[in-house]
This record gives structure tokens, C-alpha cells and sequence, in this order.
């Protein structure tokens, strides 16, 4: 059925794959606290756990997920790394996340 539409075209499954797991990362409240505030800035870690409520040992394992996952980004200053969000795709991430959960008006 879906085979007769014209521009029928399944992501494959290594696209799946990586979705799923950008998804499974954002599943996590401290983790969309952390990239909603580097969304507003550049900032530290221990900047990072006040504003997200947690300890910065767990702030700073979550910020290693996410940095693997492509989503956030370090830039080292002497012995300190400030964080930023890679791109403008994470605010579109969080934007719809958001919006769907009724925060924020897109």
C-alpha cells in the first residue's frame, strides 16, 4: 500500500536507530533543564547543577551523554569547560518538547 505512494520514503534503520536514542536522552529532567539553560548562554558546570537542581558530579555525567550525542558542545579556559548547546537544532528540539507539554507558545 504504502509502496504506491510517490514520495514514500522510510528513514533507514540507522536513522531510526539515532533518533530513538537522541529521544532516549532527552528523556531525563535534568537533561532537558541543562540544555534548556545553556540554550540561553555558554555556562559552567557547577553554574549548570544550581540552575538544574543536581549535584555537579551528575550534571557533569550528564553533560558527557549529551556531548557524545552531538547535542551539547565544551570549550576548555585553563583547568574549566563551558558548555553550549551544539546548535540551533536543539532549541527547535526543545522548543517542540516543550510546546507539547504546554511551556511555551512555538
Amino acid at each position: 500500500m504504502h509502496s504506491s505512494l510517490p514520495d514514500f520514503d522510510m528513514p533507514s534503520d540507522e536513522q531510526v536507530h539515532l533518533a530513538a536514542e537522541t529521544f532516549r536522552l532527552l528523556a531525563d529532567p535534568t537533561r532537558i533543564r541543562v540544555l534548556w539553560a545553556l540554550l540561553q548562554g555558554e555556562s559552567s558546570v557547577a553554574c549548570l547543577a544550581e540552575l538544574a537542581g543536581a549535584a555537579p558530579t551528575a550534571v557533569s555525567q550528564h553533560l558527557a551523554k549529551l556531548r557524545l550525542a552531538g547535542l551539547v558542545k565544551g570549550r576548555r579556559e585553563g583547568t574549566f569547560v563551558y558548555y553550549s548547546a551544539a546548535n540551533e537544532h536543539v532549541r527547535s528540539l526543545l522548543d517542540q518538547a516543550l510546546f507539547h507539554a504546554g511551556k511555551i507558545d512555538v
